[in-house]
């Protein structure tokens, strides 16, 4: 008799494991009348929990998508954060096809994937099915930047059956024509469910990519495709849901799901209740003896931090905030953390477990060797503002957010400078250069106008607006910098690394993959 095993049963198996390796080789079926129609809200739910594994938290797609670039160094500390090298073979470009967060990257976007496709087969609402399928289109954009090979079945196709591949420009057409298809039948709210401006906001990506995943190493940029991306930020500008926040870290915090009013397309957590790993942005970054306690690892690179302006608010602030600490001193408590630091709720003066003063510098090297610093070494980026209410049980309230309103300008800004044509929507400006002085001379950045924009200063513009917002390497790769140079990285990258290998494991089980050229 062969085996019938629940749709959200087999996502919990495939969640659990190497979900891709499992899924070429589950010798069981799914039965689309073992399960109801009334089952339809749990399994778009898992769909969304899904999510959580490959973007929140500090490892994965992030990990892909800045421990490669000029913001994140993860330096090896003596015997700490060494972990078989893997955070310097990101960082020096020379990872390959067996590198843990390549394929764990792989693995749990693949499982969106899979998760979105199975529930479709089982006669979802119209809602519903948008929903899904825009879920689905957003992970496979992702394995698309990141691996060039998107792996797909059809709803109701066997996992037995190996998963066809899409790669390059088809993939990404794929993605737009599903996009386009349903935002239609997308809701305009709330920002922590796929919605229409969420659904605008991918295909801006795709169109402002197109030329990048034509030719890696040599994009071009059709003007057609910019002012594609110039008319869907209007769209999203003059719907009018979103404005800049009063302050900047307002978009990271623990309540950021009613007063991040800039997030257009977030990942729901609550406090207490249930929250993917995204604690682990200040875990990762915070010293043993720092309240919340952390792993003291990861900093931001010092020639990054010299592009904010002092008075930049994004560089650093004093921010008061809902589950945030008493600091009886107004100590700065996010942004880049450097200097002396201090015991946020009783402005007690930390020390490293040496006694010295716990004094974070702006010099770092990828492995530290001296014992007398290592503890201290490097600037820490905080940018989401950590749960102190919830941080202890692992379940916070900071909302992971994936695109903002600053993202939309600066988009369209982007594509104006690159032949778009300029238009006027929401009172921003009609030139890039108009577009990037709305964000930083609001209130909330401080950081005064430019008096000229180019490429390179618009690349710079969008670090210091987006940092470990998963986007510097697909920015790096558009703008031609990501092959270096970069601190205490790469001087000069072979284009090898403008893609990730396929993982080894994959290669095994679907032959219809095929490993990217050279690895």
């Amino acid at each position: 008799m062969k085996k019938i095993l629940s749709a959200a049963a087999l996502l919990t198996v495939l969640q659990l494991a190497n979900s891709c390796e499992i899924k070429e080789e589950f010798q069981g079926t799914v039965s689309a009348g073992s399960t109801g129609s009334t089952n339809t809200t749990s399994l778009l739910d898992g769909v969304y929990s899904a999510m959580r594994s490959p973007f929140q938290g500090a490892t994965q797609v992030f990990a892909l998508s800045e421990v490669t670039t000029d913001e994140r160094l993860m330096p090896t500390r003596g015997g700490d954060w060494d972990d078989n090298g893997k955070w310097r073979q990101l960082h020096l470009h020379n990872w390959d096809a067996n590198h843990q967060e390549v394929r764990d990257a792989f693995n749990n976007l693949n499982a969106v994937v899979y998760a979105a496709t199975d529930m479709l087969q089982y006669n979802p609402t119209t809602q519903q099915q948008a929903e899904a399928r825009f879920l689905r289109a957003w992970a496979m954009y992702w394995i698309l930047d990141l691996y060039d090979q998107v792996p797909y079945r059809d709803p109701g196709e066997p996992v037995t059956q190996l998963a066809r591949v899409r790669k390059g420009t088809e993939a990404l057409d794929y993605i737009v024509s599903e996009v386009n298809a349903v935002l239609a039948n997308l809701p305009d709210v709330p920002v922590y469910r796929a919605n229409k401006d969420a659904a605008r906001g991918l295909l801006m990506k795709c169109y402002l990519n197109r030329g990048v995943y034509a030719n890696r190493a040599a994009p071009t940029f059709a003007a057609a495709d910019m002012n594609q991306v110039i008319s869907l930020a209007d769209q999203i500008i003059n719907s009018g849901r979103y404005r800049f926040a009063a302050n900047y870290f307002d978009n990271f915090a623990p309540d950021n799901t009613a007063i991040g009013t800039e997030n257009i397309f977030t990942e729901l957590n609550q406090g207490g209740v249930s929250s993917g790993a995204q604690y682990d942005l200040w875990r990762f970054i915070s010293h043993y003896n720092m309240v919340p306690s952390g792993y003291n690892g990861p900093v931001a690179l010092g020639e990054f931090y010299d592009k904010f302006g002092a008075n930049d608010i994004r560089r650093g602030t004093v921010y008061t905030y809902k589950n945030g600490p008493l600091n009886p001193g107004k100590r700065q408590n996010v942004g880049f953390l450097i200097g002396q630091q201090y015991n946020l709720n009783t402005d007690a003066p930390l020390t490293d477990r040496s006694g010295a003063p716990l004094a974070f510098t702006r010099e770092v090297k990828i492995i530290e060797t001296d014992a007398s610093t290592l503890e201290r070494t490097g600037i820490r980026p905080m940018k989401y503002p950590p749960d102190f209410t919830n941080n202890s049980a692992g379940t916070i309230d900071n909302d992971m957010v994936h695109l903002r309103l600053s993202d939309i300008l600066l988009m369209k800004a982007e594509a104006i400078l690159r032949g778009g044509t300029g238009t006027n929507a929401g009172g921003y400006g009609s030139t890039a250069l108009a577009l990037v002085n709305s964000i930083r001379t609001h209130p909330s950045r401080n950081a005064g106008a430019l008096t000229s924009l180019d490429l390179n200063t618009l690349l710079d513009e969008r670090g210091r607006e987006l940092y470990l917002e998963q986007w510097r390497r697909q920015d790096m790769i558009r703008f031609g910098k990501f092959l270096g140079p970069i601190q205490e990285g790469p001087t000069a990258s072979a284009p090898t690394y403008l893609i990730f290998p396929i993982p080894n494991q994959q290669l095994a089980v679907n032959s219809q993959l095929s490993q990217n050229p050279g690895y």
